[in-house]
């Protein structure tokens, strides 16, 4: 008799509560490393909740003992050819960009260990909360494969002296370390971390979806500006902000002392 399989676990697990979508990298055995598979995956669901008016916040986890440990490289060896190298870094740079340009706040849940395209997830979310327990690098360098595309993510997180001693000594940094270069918001103990990630989610899925979603979209594209564009941008960015409806009525509920309702809109 044949005893049939049990079925394959999804390579991305997805669960929504209370305007949060949680999203766990699941390859635990290979702490979570991005096979193309897995970036794939989590680009798919990314652009998917980009449209879903039920989601106001993502959070980012990792199954299993780390977060994530970057790319597969036992992948990368199996298909030593410049097409399918650019196959993969191509897709993890439109994978990064995504976190960036998608319009709803994403919030790495960090446990473990966040290295070289790890690092580089950590970096790209709108922010982090870690375990103090939990490890960050870029030890690309030790074996002979720089973190060109991490170090695009992380020169943007944290100063540049900082980014390149990462870079430079592919020495890993403590949690304690990354909050404090600004890789990291928030750094507590890994028995807190569920709680501390679900609270700050709830906190920021409590506001106007649209509000986030000019925020977010105008914080990236004025910080790339020089000083008088970037005001220039942020005054258009408020005037339409102002016109909205979800203005109006979180301007008219703190004047009435009551909590606003808002429409999205």
């Amino acid at each position: 008799m044949t005893v049939p399989r049990p079925p394959t676990e999804p390579l991305l697990q997805r669960r929504d509560a209370d305007g949060v979508a949680h999203l766990t990298l699941n390859r635990p055995a290979a702490r979570n490393a991005l096979s193309m598979s897995l970036m794939q995956a989590l680009d798919a669901e990314l652009q998917a909740i980009a449209t879903d008016t039920a989601v106001n916040v993502v959070v980012i986890a990792g199954a299993g003992p780390a977060f994530c440990a970057g790319h597969d490289l036992r992948e990368l060896r199996s298909r030593p050819d410049r097409a399918f190298y650019d196959d993969v870094f191509g897709l993890c740079a439109r994978l990064m960009l995504r976190v960036v340009r998608l319009p709803k706040p994403v919030i790495a849940r960090v446990h473990g260990v966040a290295t070289a395209a790890g690092c580089q997830l950590v970096a790209s979310c709108d922010l982090a909360v870690a375990a103090d327990s939990a490890r960050f690098a870029t030890p690309g360098v030790n074996i002979g494969l720089f973190c060109s595309t991490p170090m695009v993510a992380l020169s943007r997180a944290v100063g540049r002296k900082a980014a390149m001693e990462m870079l430079l000594t592919g020495d890993p940094i403590d949690a304690a370390r990354a909050r404090e270069i600004g890789l990291v918001n928030r750094v507590v103990p890994e028995s807190a971390l569920d709680q501390a990630v679900t609270g700050l989610a709830g906190q920021i899925a409590a506001k106007s979806p649209l509000t986030l979603a000019i925020g977010k979209e105008a914080f990236y594209r004025q910080a790339e500006l020089g000083l008088d564009d970037a005001y220039r941008t942020a005054a258009e960015v408020m005037t339409r902000n102002m016109l909205a409806r979800d203005a109006a009525e979180g301007i008219d509920a703190f004047l009435d002392k009551r909590p606003p309702a808002w429409s999205g809109t």
